[in-house]
C-alpha cells in the first residue's frame, strides 16, 4: 500500500496561530491545506471566503484541497484562484452541471474529486470516474466540525475501495473527513483511504504534543513506516 497523505482542515486552524502553523506544516512536508468552502445554503454554515483564501495563498506554496460546499459549484469555484497543483471537490448531491464542473477544472490542470455525503451511494458516481482523480467521503454529515464518525462510514470506504480495484480504478483516490482522529486514520488506511484530512480531532486538537509530532503520529498509521 502507498503512503497516505494529509490535508490540513484550515477552517480549523486559530487566526493567531496560523504562522506557527503553515511554519509547522512546510517543515513537515504536509501535502495539502484543505480549504472548505461553505455558503450557509448547501450546509447551514459559512466558510472560508475569497479574501482569506487569497490571502492564505500569498503566505503559502503547499497546494490547496479545495472542498466546496456549496450550491451551484460551478459559479462558486471561479470565484477562487485555483492553480494546476490543486485538488478540487465539488458536491455530486444536488448538482445537475456535474460535467461542467469537471470539465472546468480539466481547463484549470486541478486534480478533479467528487465529494458524497455519509448516505450517498458511491456507485452514483459511475458516469464520471473515466474522468476522476478522486473521491471525497465524507464521514460525518457536512457543515461543522467536531462531530462523531458515522461507524458505517468505515465500512462505505472499504467497498468503494474494492469496487475501484473491481473496476480497474484502483488510481482513484479516497480522501475521508471528518474526524479523522489517529485511531480512525488506522482503520480507514486498511479499508484503502489515501488522503486523510486533519481538523479539529487530530492536528487542530487541544495537546501537549506539537503540531509535528502529531503529524508524525498521523503518519505511523498510514503507512509511512512501512517497508
Amino acid at each position: 500500500m502507498k503512503r497516505g497523505k494529509i490535508a490540513a482542515s484550515m477552517m480549523c486552524a486559530n487566526l493567531d496561530k496560523i504562522f506557527y502553523y503553515l511554519t509547522e506544516f512546510k517543515e513537515s512536508n504536509i501535502e495539502l491545506l484543505h480549504i472548505d468552502v461553505m455558503d450557509g445554503e448547501f450546509v447551514s454554515n459559512l466558510a472560508l471566503g475569497t479574501d482569506y483564501v487569497k490571502s492564505l495563498r500569498r503566505i503559502t506554496d503547499i497546494p490547496f484541497d479545495y472542498h466546496f460546499l456549496v450550491n451551484n459549484p460551478l459559479e462558486k469555484m471561479a470565484w477562487y484562484e485555483i492553480r494546476a497543483k490543486d485538488q478540487v471537490s465539488f458536491h455530486y448531491e444536488g448538482n445537475d452541471k456535474i460535467k461542467e464542473c469537471l470539465n472546468y477544472l480539466d481547463r484549470l490542470g486541478a486534480k478533479k474529486f467528487i465529494a458524497i455525503n455519509p448516505r450517498t451511494d458511491f456507485k452514483c458516481l459511475d458516469p464520471y470516474l473515466d474522468q476522476l482523480d478522486g473521491i471525497l467521503v465524507m464521514m460525518v454529515e457536512p457543515g461543522f466540525a467536531g462531530q462523531k464518525l458515522i461507524p458505517d462510514t468505515i465500512d462505505k470506504v472499504a467497498n468503494l475501495s474494492c469496487y475501484l480495484e473491481k473496476n480497474n480504478k484502483k488510481n482513484i483516490e479516497i480522501e475521508v473527513d471528518g474526524n479523522i482522529t489517529i485511531e480512525n486514520a488506522a482503520k480507514l488506511y486498511k479499508r484503502g483511504a489515501t488522503i486523510f484530512v486533519g481538523g479539529s480531532s487530530s492536528l487542530f486538537a487541544k495537546s501537549e504534543l506539537s503540531t509535528s509530532d502529531i503529524i508524525a503520529q498521523k503518519r505511523a498509521v498510514i503507512g509511512w513506516n512501512e517497508k
